[in-house]
């Protein structure tokens, strides 16, 4: 993978991809693959904001049930089943218990009528290539069940439980990757750390192309395409607003979802709480501790100084011991904290929990102002199909047949791996000089890609040292700096390994992979301090 734009010789292109999340990646993806010249700039990295800030879930949405979007229902578990498909490796069946109280919220009856339409609606579940991904109906568990299996419940009331399944995205970052890495694949020219600021007019209404800042190397470039795609998420209206002139009308509600990681409080099954407001959250088991999410909040303000606060965190903490049983959380016993903000489409609700996870692809040509079009909201599970549905567009924008979509019969790079517990049996059957938790890493977040990071670790013996308890090693910085574009300490802490997911690593093991990042990337002291002061206020809690 390299920047293009650092030597990029005025090609010009059949569509230009302002956004680096998953929209944006399955997007160039979708276009490239058929036979369309893309190209992808994101401003900060690729799947950095949204796409980061996720609860790591592959799921049909059986909330949306209670607004009675059947339609985006189905949608989104056809789309689940072929993102367990493409994606082996990163999306894997997991259990959720949903436990049953006399409220409303939590009434059995009321809960099994809406798992029993989720059941029909995923009629098509068992159809997967692996026959290890195929998920089972939604089943019933006593009292006395459901406390055995998740001991930390609120027992007091509990009159069972219901368990039914959806997926879990182990890396929703390097599934994002993924898509970028497939684009690459069949020609997309893509950079990280390029930011668009403005755009090329042939008239005062009429885009072709950008106006981009390397911010790598503080120059700017111009780019001409024949249809710019604006994949802003949280950004798009922004980025309207300068495609117009300053006179878009165009508006996004913006919704903040924080996350927390603690010890480990539920063992198998993602619980899901509900609290009296209505709403509802879960407590994941996420790399032998729990991920807990999500806030749904709408934020007011410019999504750049967004940042998660000690206020929110502790609103957050109280809910959770609110309704969550023998276990009561303090602020000292979050380990990482994170949040992002959603853009949401709909505007006839008043919060933004009851507002729809639909998304929209609009042609501004209706505002008048040819050449771009934007595509707003959705979620990771139907971003394949948002892509696909894009695509729609895009022939007709550019007056070109394009083909069908067959991104859903196609491994993504690096996943091409028919049965996932057989590769990896076979990878550490094939490496047992390293221990099997750093292949089994290795094996889900590198996939097929494993092979090549453990050339790097065998070629120096300091890349082989273990640095966390997932053990992963000190090759895999080697690699995502050589291989996938990581160009400061917070792309390879957060998105390209797990190192920096579950909290500070450790001062002694952050100097180790920023002295290896700087020799890798030619950092003086200077930059070398500013990255490590950069990575420390991103890894601590506020």
């Amino acid at each position: 993978m390299n920047r293009f734009i650092e030597n990029y010789h005025k090609e010009e292109f059949d569509i230009i991809i302002i956004g680096g999340g998953i929209t944006g990646a399955a997007v160039a993806y979708d276009a490239s693959l058929r036979g369309l010249k893309v190209a992808l700039l994101e401003k900060d990295d690729f799947g950095g904001a949204t796409s980061a800030a996720t609860s790591k879930l592959i799921h049909g949405g059986l909330r949306y049930l209670n607004n009675f979007e059947f339609s985006l229902v189905r949608e989104s578990l056809r789309e689940r089943r072929y993102l367990e498909n493409i994606a082996p490796n990163f999306v894997y069946p997991l259990p959720f218990m949903i436990p049953h109280y006399n409220g409303f919220n939590s009434n059995k009856w009321l809960i099994k009528t809406g798992l029993n339409i989720y059941d029909l609606l995923s009629y098509d579940r068992k159809w997967t290539w692996d026959k290890t991904k195929r998920l089972p109906k939604h089943q019933s568990m006593s009292r006395e069940e459901a406390l055995e299996a998740e001991p930390n419940v609120i027992a007091k009331g509990l009159t069972g439980a219901s368990i039914y399944y959806d997926c879990q995205s182990i890396s929703p970052e390097r599934l994002t990757l993924s898509f970028i890495k497939s684009a690459l694949r069949h020609g997309a020219k893509v950079s990280n750390h390029a930011k668009v600021h403005s755009f090329i007019y042939s008239d005062e209404k009429k885009i072709e192309g950008v106006k981009v800042i390397d911010q790598l190397n503080n120059k700017e470039i111009e780019m001409k395409g024949r249809l710019t795609i604006n994949c802003g998420g949280p950004w798009a209206d922004i980025i309207l607003n300068i495609a117009e002139h300053g006179e878009s009308q165009h508006h996004i509600k913006r919704s903040e979802g924080i996350h927390l990681i603690t010890n480990k409080l539920v063992n198998q099954h993602a619980v899901v709480l509900m609290p009296k407001d209505g709403r509802h959250f879960f407590l994941i088991p996420w790399k032998g501790h729990s991920l807990i999410g999500t806030t749904d909040k709408e934020y007011i303000g410019n999504p750049d100084n967004y940042r998660v606060t000690q206020h929110g965190i502790e609103d957050f903490i109280g809910e959770i011991n609110k309704s969550f049983g023998n276990v009561k959380l303090a602020y000292n016993d979050i380990k990482f904290a994170y949040g992002g903000l959603r853009p949401i489409i709909d505007d006839q609700t008043e919060g933004t929990y009851d507002s729809s996870r639909k998304y929209e692809i609009y042609d501004n040509a209706v505002d008048g102002f040819e050449g771009i079009i934007t595509v707003e909201g959705g979620k990771y599970t139907t971003s394949r199909n948002l892509a696909a549905n894009t695509m729609k567009i895009v022939e007709k924008k550019i007056n070109r047949s394009i083909g069908k979509s067959q991104t859903e019969k196609r491994y993504l790079y690096g996943c091409e791996i028919r049965d996932i517990s057989s590769f990896l049996k076979t990878i550490k059957t094939e490496n047992n000089d390293y221990n099997e938790k750093t292949m089994e890493y290795l094996g889900k977040d590198f996939g097929t890609e494993s092979k090549e990071v453990l050339k790097i670790a065998r070629s120096n013996r300091e890349y082989a040292e273990v640095i966390n308890e997932d053990r992963e090693i000190l090759a895999e910085v080697v690699y995502s700096v050589r291989n996938e574009m990581a160009r400061t300490l917070k792309d390879i802490l957060f998105r390209r390994t797990s190192i920096g997911q579950l909290g500070h690593p450790g001062h002694s093991v952050l100097q180790r992979i920023a002295k290896i990042a700087a020799e890798e990337l030619n950092w003086d002291d200077s930059k070398l301090q500013k990255e490590i002061s950069d990575a420390d206020k991103a890894l601590s809690l506020p």
